[in-house]
Protein backbone atom coordinates (compact mmCIF):
# COMPACT_ATOMS: atom_id res chain seq x y z
CA UNK A 1 0.00 0.00 0.00
CA UNK A 2 2.00 3.59 -1.08
CA UNK A 3 -0.37 5.02 2.10
CA UNK A 4 2.14 2.98 3.98
CA UNK A 5 5.18 3.97 4.64
CA UNK A 6 7.54 2.23 7.61
CA UNK A 7 6.75 -0.29 9.77
CA UNK A 8 9.24 2.10 13.12
CA UNK A 9 9.98 0.39 15.86
CA UNK A 10 9.17 2.57 19.01
CA UNK A 11 12.24 1.15 21.16
CA UNK A 12 14.85 1.37 18.61
CA UNK A 13 14.13 3.61 15.56
CA UNK A 14 14.62 0.67 12.53
CA UNK A 15 12.59 0.47 9.93
CA UNK A 16 10.25 -2.38 8.37
CA UNK A 17 8.78 -3.03 5.26
CA UNK A 18 5.07 -3.69 5.97
CA UNK A 19 4.50 -6.68 4.41
CA UNK A 20 8.07 -8.22 5.84
CA UNK A 21 6.86 -8.83 9.51
CA UNK A 22 3.45 -8.67 11.09
CA UNK A 23 4.88 -8.40 14.80
CA UNK A 24 8.06 -6.93 16.32
CA UNK A 25 11.30 -5.28 15.79
CA UNK A 26 13.56 -7.61 14.30
CA UNK A 27 15.97 -6.05 15.69
CA UNK A 28 15.18 -5.45 19.38
CA UNK A 29 12.16 -6.88 19.78
CA UNK A 30 10.40 -3.26 20.37
CA UNK A 31 6.76 -3.04 19.36
CA UNK A 32 5.88 -1.39 15.82
CA UNK A 33 3.85 1.60 14.52
CA UNK A 34 2.40 2.56 11.43
CA UNK A 35 4.12 5.57 9.54
CA UNK A 36 2.36 6.85 7.01
CA UNK A 37 3.06 9.11 4.02
CA UNK A 38 1.23 12.31 5.21
CA UNK A 39 1.41 14.50 2.21
CA UNK A 40 -0.29 12.01 0.28
CA UNK A 41 -3.02 11.36 2.65
CA UNK A 42 -3.69 15.14 3.04
CA UNK A 43 -4.68 14.75 -0.35
CA UNK A 44 -7.26 11.80 0.20
CA UNK A 45 -8.70 13.04 3.78
CA UNK A 46 -9.72 16.82 4.68
CA UNK A 47 -12.28 18.61 6.01
CA UNK A 48 -14.01 18.53 3.02
CA UNK A 49 -13.71 14.90 2.33
CA UNK A 50 -14.78 13.51 5.71
CA UNK A 51 -17.89 16.54 6.39
CA UNK A 52 -19.32 14.85 2.73
CA UNK A 53 -18.81 11.18 3.88
CA UNK A 54 -21.87 8.85 4.49
CA UNK A 55 -19.82 6.04 6.15
CA UNK A 56 -20.31 6.40 10.28
CA UNK A 57 -17.63 4.12 11.46
CA UNK A 58 -14.03 3.65 11.62
CA UNK A 59 -14.04 3.01 8.19
CA UNK A 60 -14.73 6.80 7.50
CA UNK A 61 -10.83 6.88 8.31
CA UNK A 62 -10.18 4.19 5.91
CA UNK A 63 -7.66 6.23 3.78
CA UNK A 64 -5.25 6.49 7.44
CA UNK A 65 -5.70 2.94 8.59
CA UNK A 66 -3.19 -0.02 7.06
CA UNK A 67 -6.31 -2.08 5.05
CA UNK A 68 -6.77 -1.76 1.16
CA UNK A 69 -10.60 -2.21 0.87
CA UNK A 70 -13.38 -1.96 2.84
CA UNK A 71 -14.44 -5.08 1.21
CA UNK A 72 -12.61 -7.21 3.79
CA UNK A 73 -13.81 -5.96 6.77
CA UNK A 74 -15.78 -7.23 9.21
CA UNK A 75 -19.67 -6.82 8.70
CA UNK A 76 -21.22 -4.86 12.05
CA UNK A 77 -20.58 -1.51 12.79
CA UNK A 78 -17.22 -0.14 14.83
CA UNK A 79 -16.93 3.10 15.98
CA UNK A 80 -18.73 6.55 15.48
CA UNK A 81 -19.94 6.31 18.97
CA UNK A 82 -21.34 8.85 20.99
CA UNK A 83 -19.93 12.07 22.71
CA UNK A 84 -22.29 13.55 25.47
CA UNK A 85 -21.88 16.71 27.18
CA UNK A 86 -22.24 15.16 31.14
CA UNK A 87 -23.72 18.11 32.44
CA UNK A 88 -25.13 16.97 35.66
CA UNK A 89 -21.77 14.67 36.23
CA UNK A 90 -19.51 18.14 35.24
CA UNK A 91 -21.10 20.34 37.87
CA UNK A 92 -20.88 17.57 40.44
CA UNK A 93 -17.23 17.16 40.19
CA UNK A 94 -16.60 21.31 38.74
CA UNK A 95 -15.78 20.97 35.14
CA UNK A 96 -18.59 22.54 33.04
CA UNK A 97 -17.34 21.55 30.12
CA UNK A 98 -17.01 17.40 30.45
CA UNK A 99 -17.65 15.04 27.93
CA UNK A 100 -18.52 11.37 28.07
CA UNK A 101 -16.83 9.61 24.58
CA UNK A 102 -19.48 6.43 25.37
CA UNK A 103 -17.57 3.33 23.71
CA UNK A 104 -19.41 0.91 25.50
CA UNK A 105 -22.29 1.33 22.44
CA UNK A 106 -19.92 -0.92 19.95
CA UNK A 107 -20.96 -4.32 18.82
CA UNK A 108 -19.13 -6.24 22.06
CA UNK A 109 -19.94 -3.10 24.50
CA UNK A 110 -15.63 -2.22 24.49
CA UNK A 111 -13.85 0.18 22.74
CA UNK A 112 -11.35 -2.97 21.60
CA UNK A 113 -13.59 -3.50 18.55
CA UNK A 114 -11.83 -0.97 17.27
CA UNK A 115 -8.56 -2.50 17.19
CA UNK A 116 -10.08 -6.43 16.40
CA UNK A 117 -11.96 -4.87 13.77
CA UNK A 118 -8.41 -3.41 11.68
CA UNK A 119 -6.55 -6.40 13.06
CA UNK A 120 -9.40 -8.93 11.93
CA UNK A 121 -9.24 -6.93 8.62
CA UNK A 122 -5.89 -7.37 7.97
CA UNK A 123 -6.18 -10.84 8.95
CA UNK A 124 -8.49 -11.60 5.67
CA UNK A 125 -6.65 -9.92 3.91
CA UNK A 126 -3.80 -12.15 4.52
CA UNK A 127 -5.89 -15.11 4.37
CA UNK A 128 -5.41 -16.29 7.69
CA UNK A 129 -7.30 -19.62 8.96
CA UNK A 130 -6.73 -19.13 12.76
CA UNK A 131 -6.61 -15.47 14.25
CA UNK A 132 -5.65 -16.28 18.34
CA UNK A 133 -5.76 -13.59 21.54
CA UNK A 134 -5.29 -12.80 25.14
CA UNK A 135 -7.22 -10.67 26.93
CA UNK A 136 -8.09 -10.38 30.52
CA UNK A 137 -11.64 -10.32 28.80
CA UNK A 138 -12.59 -7.15 26.76
CA UNK A 139 -10.31 -7.91 23.48
CA UNK A 140 -11.35 -11.62 23.48
CA UNK A 141 -14.93 -11.07 23.28
CA UNK A 142 -14.54 -8.23 20.67
CA UNK A 143 -12.47 -10.33 18.28
CA UNK A 144 -14.36 -13.65 18.97
CA UNK A 145 -17.67 -11.18 18.73
CA UNK A 146 -15.81 -9.58 14.73
CA UNK A 147 -14.91 -12.82 13.88
CA UNK A 148 -18.19 -14.54 14.73
CA UNK A 149 -19.73 -14.79 11.23
CA UNK A 150 -16.45 -15.01 9.26
CA UNK A 151 -15.05 -18.49 8.17
CA UNK A 152 -12.01 -18.10 10.33
CA UNK A 153 -10.91 -20.27 13.50
CA UNK A 154 -10.50 -18.20 16.87
CA UNK A 155 -8.96 -19.03 19.80
CA UNK A 156 -8.84 -17.13 23.22
CA UNK A 157 -6.54 -17.13 25.71
CA UNK A 158 -8.07 -15.83 29.22
CA UNK A 159 -6.70 -15.74 32.50
CA UNK A 160 -9.71 -17.87 35.15
CA UNK A 161 -10.54 -14.64 36.68
CA UNK A 162 -11.68 -13.36 33.66
CA UNK A 163 -15.62 -12.11 34.49
CA UNK A 164 -18.28 -14.51 33.73
CA UNK A 165 -20.07 -12.15 31.22
CA UNK A 166 -16.53 -11.12 29.04
CA UNK A 167 -16.54 -15.66 28.78
CA UNK A 168 -20.41 -15.85 27.79
CA UNK A 169 -19.74 -13.15 25.18
CA UNK A 170 -16.79 -15.52 23.78
CA UNK A 171 -18.59 -19.28 23.81
CA UNK A 172 -21.50 -17.50 22.06
CA UNK A 173 -19.68 -16.03 19.16
CA UNK A 174 -18.15 -19.41 18.35
CA UNK A 175 -14.58 -19.04 19.75
CA UNK A 176 -12.33 -21.91 21.52
CA UNK A 177 -11.52 -20.53 25.07
CA UNK A 178 -9.23 -21.31 27.15
CA UNK A 179 -8.75 -20.72 30.73
CA UNK A 180 -5.74 -20.38 32.11
CA UNK A 181 -4.69 -21.16 35.50
CA UNK A 182 -2.58 -17.85 36.14
CA UNK A 183 -2.75 -14.04 35.37
CA UNK A 184 -3.31 -11.89 32.44
CA UNK A 185 0.28 -12.08 31.90
CA UNK A 186 0.41 -15.80 31.91
CA UNK A 187 -2.19 -16.08 29.23
CA UNK A 188 0.04 -13.56 26.88
CA UNK A 189 3.11 -15.84 27.37
CA UNK A 190 1.14 -18.94 26.78
CA UNK A 191 -0.70 -17.28 23.51
CA UNK A 192 2.56 -16.04 22.23
CA UNK A 193 4.12 -19.39 22.55
CA UNK A 194 0.92 -21.30 20.62
CA UNK A 195 1.34 -18.46 17.51
CA UNK A 196 5.30 -19.92 17.21
CA UNK A 197 4.47 -23.21 17.69
CA UNK A 198 1.74 -23.01 14.93
CA UNK A 199 1.55 -20.13 12.57
CA UNK A 200 -1.98 -18.38 13.82
CA UNK A 201 -2.33 -14.90 13.43
CA UNK A 202 -1.77 -12.76 17.10
CA UNK A 203 -4.31 -9.85 17.72
CA UNK A 204 -2.44 -9.76 20.81
CA UNK A 205 -1.75 -5.80 22.19
CA UNK A 206 1.93 -5.69 22.48
CA UNK A 207 2.52 -8.15 19.77
CA UNK A 208 0.29 -6.86 16.77
CA UNK A 209 0.84 -2.93 15.80
CA UNK A 210 -2.26 -2.43 14.16
CA UNK A 211 -3.97 -2.56 17.20
CA UNK A 212 -2.97 0.69 18.14
CA UNK A 213 -4.50 2.06 14.61
CA UNK A 214 -7.85 0.92 15.52
CA UNK A 215 -7.82 2.21 18.96
CA UNK A 216 -7.01 5.84 17.37
CA UNK A 217 -9.92 6.18 15.42
CA UNK A 218 -11.68 7.04 18.39
CA UNK A 219 -9.14 10.54 18.82
CA UNK A 220 -10.62 11.10 14.94
CA UNK A 221 -13.91 11.05 16.11
CA UNK A 222 -13.77 13.08 19.19
CA UNK A 223 -12.38 15.78 16.78
CA UNK A 224 -14.98 15.48 14.70
CA UNK A 225 -17.50 15.59 16.99
CA UNK A 226 -16.41 18.51 18.92
CA UNK A 227 -16.72 20.44 15.54
CA UNK A 228 -13.19 20.28 14.89
CA UNK A 229 -11.84 21.29 18.21
CA UNK A 230 -9.53 19.79 20.32
CA UNK A 231 -10.39 19.05 23.98
CA UNK A 232 -7.96 20.53 26.83
CA UNK A 233 -7.73 16.65 28.36
CA UNK A 234 -8.72 13.33 27.78
CA UNK A 235 -8.44 10.81 30.71
CA UNK A 236 -7.90 7.33 29.32
CA UNK A 237 -7.85 4.23 31.68
CA UNK A 238 -4.84 2.63 31.25
CA UNK A 239 -3.66 -1.18 31.75
CA UNK A 240 -1.03 -2.78 28.95
CA UNK A 241 -1.03 1.38 27.65
CA UNK A 242 -1.97 0.45 24.05
CA UNK A 243 -5.45 2.67 24.35
CA UNK A 244 -3.44 5.60 25.18
CA UNK A 245 -0.67 5.60 22.78
CA UNK A 246 -3.57 5.14 20.35
CA UNK A 247 -5.38 7.77 21.54
CA UNK A 248 -1.96 9.87 21.02
CA UNK A 249 -1.45 9.22 17.68
CA UNK A 250 -5.05 9.31 16.28
CA UNK A 251 -4.17 13.46 17.90
CA UNK A 252 -0.95 13.44 16.30
CA UNK A 253 -2.00 12.16 12.89
CA UNK A 254 -5.05 14.72 12.36
CA UNK A 255 -2.89 17.47 13.66
CA UNK A 256 -0.01 16.52 10.86
CA UNK A 257 -2.88 16.70 8.22
CA UNK A 258 -3.68 19.45 9.50
CA UNK A 259 -7.11 18.83 10.25
CA UNK A 260 -6.85 20.04 13.93
CA UNK A 261 -4.57 23.24 15.39
CA UNK A 262 -3.60 21.62 18.73
CA UNK A 263 -2.77 18.68 20.63
CA UNK A 264 -4.76 17.47 24.18
CA UNK A 265 -2.93 16.95 27.47
CA UNK A 266 -3.79 12.97 28.38
CA UNK A 267 -3.94 11.66 31.74
CA UNK A 268 -3.40 8.09 32.57
CA UNK A 269 -6.10 6.66 35.25
CA UNK A 270 -4.08 3.50 36.67
CA UNK A 271 -5.53 1.13 39.60
CA UNK A 272 -3.60 1.49 42.51
CA UNK A 273 -2.07 -2.12 42.15
CA UNK A 274 -1.80 -2.09 38.20
CA UNK A 275 0.28 1.53 38.30
CA UNK A 276 3.48 0.67 36.47
CA UNK A 277 2.90 3.25 34.04
CA UNK A 278 2.64 5.67 36.41
CA UNK A 279 5.66 4.66 38.52
CA UNK A 280 7.93 5.01 35.21
CA UNK A 281 6.59 8.06 34.26
CA UNK A 282 7.33 9.39 37.81
CA UNK A 283 10.89 7.75 38.21
CA UNK A 284 12.13 7.66 34.96
CA UNK A 285 12.99 4.30 35.17
CA UNK A 286 11.89 1.75 32.70
CA UNK A 287 8.25 -0.15 32.99
CA UNK A 288 8.56 -2.41 35.90
CA UNK A 289 6.34 -5.70 36.86
CA UNK A 290 3.55 -5.20 39.46
CA UNK A 291 1.12 -6.83 41.33
CA UNK A 292 -1.53 -5.94 38.72
CA UNK A 293 -4.38 -6.56 41.27
CA UNK A 294 -7.37 -4.87 40.86
CA UNK A 295 -11.45 -4.52 40.96
CA UNK A 296 -10.93 -3.07 37.27
CA UNK A 297 -9.90 -6.04 35.28
CA UNK A 298 -9.83 -4.68 32.09
CA UNK A 299 -6.78 -2.64 33.32
CA UNK A 300 -5.11 -5.27 35.39
CA UNK A 301 -1.97 -5.99 34.16
CA UNK A 302 1.70 -7.12 35.91
CA UNK A 303 3.57 -6.13 33.07
CA UNK A 304 2.56 -3.52 30.18
CA UNK A 305 2.98 -4.61 26.71
CA UNK A 306 2.75 -1.13 25.33
CA UNK A 307 4.09 0.76 28.43
CA UNK A 308 7.23 2.64 26.69
CA UNK A 309 4.87 3.48 24.03
CA UNK A 310 2.29 4.44 26.67
CA UNK A 311 5.32 6.71 28.35
CA UNK A 312 6.18 8.31 25.47
CA UNK A 313 2.68 9.59 24.83
CA UNK A 314 1.66 10.51 27.99
CA UNK A 315 4.89 12.68 28.38
CA UNK A 316 4.82 13.96 24.54
CA UNK A 317 1.64 15.12 25.38
CA UNK A 318 2.57 17.38 28.27
CA UNK A 319 0.16 14.57 30.48
CA UNK A 320 0.26 12.66 33.23
CA UNK A 321 -0.77 9.71 35.91
CA UNK A 322 -3.13 9.19 38.47
CA UNK A 323 -3.72 6.28 40.35
CA UNK A 324 -6.89 5.44 41.96
CA UNK A 325 -8.21 2.88 44.60
CA UNK A 326 -10.48 -0.24 43.65
CA UNK A 327 -13.21 1.73 46.39
CA UNK A 328 -12.91 4.94 44.06
CA UNK A 329 -13.48 3.20 40.90
CA UNK A 330 -16.12 1.94 42.92
CA UNK A 331 -17.78 4.66 44.08
CA UNK A 332 -17.34 6.16 40.18
CA UNK A 333 -19.65 3.19 38.68
CA UNK A 334 -23.05 4.74 39.97
CA UNK A 335 -21.71 8.41 39.96
CA UNK A 336 -21.22 8.54 36.23
CA UNK A 337 -24.68 6.70 35.45
CA UNK A 338 -26.67 9.07 37.63
CA UNK A 339 -24.54 12.38 35.82
CA UNK A 340 -24.22 10.96 32.99
CA UNK A 341 -26.48 8.28 31.95
CA UNK A 342 -23.90 6.24 31.18
CA UNK A 343 -23.52 2.36 32.57
CA UNK A 344 -19.28 2.10 32.69
CA UNK A 345 -17.55 -0.96 33.61
CA UNK A 346 -14.62 -0.98 36.41
CA UNK A 347 -11.91 -0.01 33.98
CA UNK A 348 -13.86 3.06 32.32
CA UNK A 349 -15.11 3.92 35.21
CA UNK A 350 -11.49 4.74 36.86
CA UNK A 351 -11.65 7.58 34.58
CA UNK A 352 -13.96 9.26 36.52
CA UNK A 353 -12.42 8.62 39.90
CA UNK A 354 -9.26 9.82 38.19
CA UNK A 355 -10.71 13.38 37.35
CA UNK A 356 -12.24 14.04 40.79
CA UNK A 357 -8.52 13.64 42.57
CA UNK A 358 -6.78 15.45 39.42
CA UNK A 359 -9.60 18.32 40.19
CA UNK A 360 -9.00 18.14 44.23
CA UNK A 361 -5.19 18.36 43.72
CA UNK A 362 -5.72 21.45 41.10
CA UNK A 363 -4.92 19.95 38.00
CA UNK A 364 -7.55 20.29 35.85
CA UNK A 365 -9.31 24.02 35.41
CA UNK A 366 -12.30 24.84 35.78
CA UNK A 367 -12.48 26.77 32.30
CA UNK A 368 -11.06 23.44 30.58
CA UNK A 369 -13.18 20.98 28.61
CA UNK A 370 -11.85 17.56 29.22
CA UNK A 371 -13.33 14.15 27.78
CA UNK A 372 -13.58 11.07 29.25
CA UNK A 373 -13.02 7.60 27.48
CA UNK A 374 -15.76 5.08 28.93
CA UNK A 375 -13.91 1.84 27.19
CA UNK A 376 -16.73 -0.67 28.03
CA UNK A 377 -20.01 -1.44 29.10
CA UNK A 378 -20.90 -2.07 32.67
CA UNK A 379 -22.90 -5.13 31.82
CA UNK A 380 -19.43 -6.66 31.20
CA UNK A 381 -19.18 -6.93 35.20
CA UNK A 382 -22.56 -7.07 36.88
CA UNK A 383 -20.39 -7.90 39.92
CA UNK A 384 -18.47 -5.70 40.08
CA UNK A 385 -21.38 -2.97 39.47
CA UNK A 386 -23.15 -4.30 42.67
CA UNK A 387 -21.01 -4.04 44.72
CA UNK A 388 -21.02 -0.44 44.17
CA UNK A 389 -25.12 -0.07 44.69
CA UNK A 390 -27.41 -1.06 47.31
CA UNK A 391 -29.36 -4.48 47.68
CA UNK A 392 -32.71 -4.10 46.14
CA UNK A 393 -35.97 -4.24 48.54
CA UNK A 394 -37.75 -7.22 48.70
CA UNK A 395 -41.70 -7.36 49.52
CA UNK A 396 -44.48 -9.31 49.29
CA UNK A 397 -47.17 -8.20 46.55
CA UNK A 398 -49.09 -6.39 49.41
CA UNK A 399 -50.10 -2.67 49.40
CA UNK A 400 -49.84 -2.14 52.97
CA UNK A 401 -45.58 -3.65 52.59
CA UNK A 402 -45.21 -1.36 50.54
CA UNK A 403 -46.52 1.67 52.36
CA UNK A 404 -43.99 0.42 55.22
CA UNK A 405 -41.61 0.38 53.10
CA UNK A 406 -41.69 3.54 51.74
CA UNK A 407 -42.68 4.77 55.23
CA UNK A 408 -39.89 3.81 56.79
CA UNK A 409 -37.18 4.55 54.10
CA UNK A 410 -38.59 7.57 53.60
CA UNK A 411 -38.87 6.55 49.14
CA UNK A 412 -41.75 9.24 48.61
Amino acid sequence: MKKIKTLQCIRCGKDHKFNDTKYNCAACGGNLQVLYDYNLIKKRLNYDVLKDNAEHSIWRYLDILPIASIKTVPPVQVGWTPLYKAEKLGAECGVPNLYIKDDGRNPSASFKDRASAVVTARALELKEKVICCASTGNAASSLACLTGSLDMKTMIFVPETAPAAKVAQLLVFGAIVIMVKGTYDDAFELCLKATQEYGWYNRSTGINPLTREGKKTCSFEICEQLKWETPDKVFVPVGDGNIISGIWKGFVEFHRLGIIERLPQLIAVQAEGSDSIKRSLETGTDVQPVSGKTVADSISVSLPRDGLAAVMAIRDSGGYAVSVTDAEILDAIPRIARGSNVFAEPAAAATYAGLQKAVKEGKVKETESVVLLITGNGLKDVQSAMKSVGKPFLIKPDIDELKKLISDNKLA
